[in-house]
């Protein structure tokens, strides 16, 4: 599973967003993804294109740290852990549908 690069776009609405507002937004974001633990990442990569490692490895990206570092902040635990305790073995069908929503991304 891949995440997708980054998809900034000239001129983009984003860039004039306050700093604090876009931290206050992600980590709402981000607690309600480890609130929600029955929403499977392959669910996500199935009708979003991303999923919680996505998240992490991006994080990792923009503040110099190793993919789990950035994992682990996004599932509140080591992702061994939240594995263990969260994740189910993907079908066909998700996996399918996974395939289909990555080939839109960028």
């Amino acid at each position: 599973m891949s995440c997708s690069d980054d998809t900034t776009a000239p001129n983009d609405a984003l860039d004039t967003l306050d700093d604090a507002a876009a931290a206050a937004a992600f980590r709402r974001l981000v607690r309600l993804l480890q609130h929600r633990s029955d929403a499977q990442n392959i669910d996500l990569m199935g009708l979003a294109g991303f999923c919680r490692n996505c998240l992490g490895d991006w994080i990792a990206e923009a503040g110099g740290m190793d993919k789990e570092a950035g994992r682990a902040i996004i599932h509140g635990m080591p992702t061994a852990d939240w594995k263990a305790r969260f994740h189910t073995p993907a079908t066909v069908e998700q996996l399918q549908r996974m395939e289909e929503s990555m080939a839109k991304n960028p």
